[in-house]
């Protein structure tokens, strides 16, 4: 489950940003009559010449090397208190949906956001979250009204893309509720999520396919799901969207999925596991609406550390997931929320 509506959070991020202003061959085997043939390379020396092209070619790529972006118009920040500056200060995603950017604005408003970050030299994140019956009636329910609205829409976030190259989390939770019972109209979902990872990947994104969760559970088929849904197509899979799960558990699943993935012929698959709100020590299953143990986890980074490219903070910490537990409705900031994650003292409302 994400317990998340993102329409008023939308709506103090737009806010907030008014108020801102804004190969190598391998050599020829044979030789002409009377002239001699160069020499060719063996494999070995081929396939070192591979990888010092696949090296330089990684080297240049400009997410290797820059950190996360900062949006200084995230409600966080222009709220302006400076106990909560650990959270105004760290990287966290841009959600795009088609209720608050519809197909004729959101390659515009793409374009805008990477292009604050290339001018920060940052690496921006997006989040697409549109699929048909997202979150299946649930705190964050909607999404386009059918496939090819849902098209429609993916093709003008690529658009806006250009050369940005931002890291791109493909429709949180898409995955994982295929099958739940209160889900419906989910028959066209894996097509639809295989053509977003494809797009995406195509305009330059490292596409991230969420795979939810380490106990979201069953896992039998999930493997199996994202192979159709495209996982191949892109970087790999996101994890613990806007749940709680320790990284270590995290990483743990992700090995599993990739173990699962590589007997169905999809290998090179990497993780990136949002960290936003995953700090306890022992987080308690089934507890996801602000729960009130729960507390900011390891800072967002790209690390690049073996199949895991880093942590991200997706979910926006201090943002309610409803009305539970002193917050708000779904997607909207709350003073007591953040103080709570910081491990502050609760002042009273939000």
């Amino acid at each position: 489950m994400l317990p998340r509506s993102p329409r008023a959070r939308v709506a103090s991020y737009l806010a907030a940003a008014v108020l801102a202003g804004g190969g190598l061959a391998a050599g020829a085997t044979g030789a002409v009559a009377e002239t001699p043939a160069p020499p060719s390379l063996s494999s070995a020396t081929a396939g070192a010449a591979r990888t010092e092209v696949e090296a330089k070619a990684k080297a240049k790529d400009p997410r290797r090397t820059r950190g996360l972006f900062v949006d200084k118009r995230m409600p966080v920040f222009t709220a302006g208190e400076a106990r909560h500056a650990p959270i105004a200060t760290k990287a966290q995603a841009l959600w795009l949906g088609i209720e608050y950017y519809a197909t004729d604005r959101v390659r515009d408003v793409v374009r805008e956001y990477v292009g604050l970050a290339a001018a920060a030299r940052k690496t921006p994140v997006l989040v697409v979250y549109s699929i048909p019956d997202r979150d299946c009636d649930q705190h964050s329910a909607g999404g386009a009204a059918d496939g090819a609205a849902y098209k429609a829409w993916v093709k003008q976030v690529a658009a806006g893309i250009g050369s940005s190259k931002p890291l791109v989390v493909v429709e949180p939770d898409a995955i994982p509720f295929i099958g739940d019972p209160g889900c419906e109209g989910v028959s066209d979902r894996v097509a639809l999520l295989r053509f977003a990872v494809k797009r995406l990947a195509g305009a330059g994104a490292w596409a991230y396919l969420d795979a939810g969760h380490s106990d979201w559970r069953p896992h039998d088929g999930r493997a199996a799901l994202l192979k159709r849904a495209g996982v191949g197509f892109g970087r790999g899979i996101a994890t613990n969207v806007s749940n709680f799960r320790s990284l270590a558990d995290e990483k743990a699943y992700g090995a599993l999925l990739r173990r699962e993935l590589k007997k169905i012929g999809v290998t090179g698959v990497k993780q990136v596991v949002d960290t936003s709100r995953n700090g306890a020590r022992n987080p308690v299953a089934g507890d996801v609406i602000n729960p009130t143990w729960a507390r900011v986890g390891k800072a967002p980074r790209l690390v690049f550390d073996g199949p895991l490219d880093g942590t991200l903070w997706v979910k926006h910490p201090g943002e309610s997931d409803g009305p539970v537990n002193g917050g708000p409705g779904s997607g909207v900031w709350c003073d007591l929320l953040a103080d709570r994650l910081l491990g502050l003292p609760e002042r009273s409302g939000c």
